[in-house]
């Protein structure tokens, strides 16, 4: 089974469905919403405890950071690939070139290949155009065989990739000229396998939309990713404006094309074998946030079966390595279960409608309360923590209300 096709959701959910109902058979509804209601809030408390320690971490330290200048160590300079995938990306092909030929690194150790991924839009042609004119440009062409997807594209540009260090961005990514030398300078450290930048939403005006992304964004770069490094040192890498060691990556395996999300996948291969991502708060570069539903639901929907894809595949490994610490292993638990939780909130919901309508009395009142509170308010917490470690304009701290019905769509 290849990571596009679907699992066996159905028998799965059947069989799911019939243990619940020779649950409530046996022990009666009262007394299952009882259990039902207290996991649910004990679930709740946690994440709500991580949602704020991450906003306390971010409102201490990161505002300092974002100001610090890039330390370039003179004896630590790294030959560097930096990697491309593109498909269909005709319309920003241009300024992903410029930007990438705009990077400051030395010529002599910086190889930038691009990937055209099959396109069908001229993409290639584009890119073979800007190639003709810039020799540091390298362009592949994906033969029509074989298998489809970013990871099998990284892959194939890994077997011609030179530099000691791989720096990935996606098409429509535009980083800042400095990107590669903060990323870099990481790796001097032994331990380190990967590092990851912050990326920031650059069309946050085009619409309703892609402006709340640009807020989403702001929380999990500027609170829920640097919270994880401050906190636990554990960061994850996140696809792409992101920095891996070849050798680590070469020896994990190479990105994962089974893995829907491949970020995540190869973050947990990198913890497994002892190695460590780092965040780097100041690498930015800029890309197009979705500006429509459609595009938004296709976006979470296949983050969202990634993540569970890698809390099945991982859950017991990071329990059973002896590199990671127990606070690390529950830690990094937690940050698989993430996408999990919208479902649990769902169940919470319904929970709270059968309260709410008579269907059945929750076992303390203050049980309502506690549900609403604990359901939204830890999201609201690093959300607003992002909007202000970022220095945002006020008139955005309106926008989060937007962010309750967005939920549900996540739900």
């Amino acid at each position: 089974m290849t990571a596009t096709e679907p699992g066996p959701a159905r028998p799965v959910g059947l069989a799911a469905l019939g243990a619940v109902l020779v649950v409530v058979g046996l022990l009666g509804v009262p007394r299952v919403l009882t259990v039902l209601s207290g996991g649910l809030e004990i679930l709740f408390v946690a994440f709500f405890l991580r949602h704020f320690a991450f906003a306390v971490a971010a409102q201490r330290s990161a505002p300092g950071d974002l100001s610090a200048p890039v330390v370039v160590d003179p004896s630590y300079a790294p030959s560097v690939s930096v990697i491309v995938a593109c498909h269909n990306e005709r319309s920003v092909v241009d300024g992903l070139v410029a930007a990438m030929l705009a990077l400051d690194y030395p010529a002599s150790l910086l190889q930038l290949v691009v990937v055209d991924d099959r396109s069908e839009d001229g993409t290639g042609e584009r890119l073979d155009a800007r190639a003709l004119s810039e020799p540091r440009l390298r362009v592949l062409h994906r033969a029509s065989d074989g298998v489809r997807g970013k990871s099998a594209a990284l892959n194939e540009a890994l077997s011609i990739a030179t530099g000691e260090i791989i720096v990935v961005f996606d098409a429509d990514h535009q980083p800042q000229p400095d990107v590669v030398r903060r990323l870099v300078a990481h790796f001097a450290e032994p331990t380190v396998g990967a590092v990851q930048g912050r990326c920031e939403i650059r069309n946050g005006e085009d619409s309703p939309l892609s402006h709340l992304i640009a807020i989403d964004y702001r929380a999990g770069y500027l609170v829920n990713e640097y919270g994880r490094q401050a906190l636990f040192h554990l960061p994850a890498y996140g696809g792409a404006n992101c920095a891996v060691r070849a050798s680590s990556l070469r020896a994990a395996g190479g990105w994962n094309p089974e893995s829907v999300t491949e970020d995540t996948d190869l973050t947990l291969r990198l913890l497994l074998r002892g190695e460590r991502v780092r965040f780097d708060v100041n690498a930015v570069d800029r890309e197009e946030g979705v500006v429509t539903l459609g595009r938004f639901w296709r976006q979470r929907y296949r983050w969202a079966r990634g993540h569970q894809q890698a809390w099945r595949d991982y859950r017991a490994k990071v329990w059973a390595t002896p590199h990671l610490s127990l606070a690390e292993k529950v830690e990094t638990t937690m940050f698989l279960f993430v996408f999990h939780l919208p479902v649990a909130a769902g169940f919470g919901l319904v929970l709270m409608t059968t309260w709410l309508t008579g269907v059945a009395a929750p076992s303390d009142p203050l049980n309502l309360f506690v549900f609403w509170t604990l359901l939204f308010l830890g999201p609201m917490l690093e959300l607003g923590g992002g909007l202000l470690v970022a220095g945002a304009e006020r008139r955005n701290a309106s926008a989060v209300v937007y962010f309750l019905p967005l939920f549900l769509v996540s739900m």
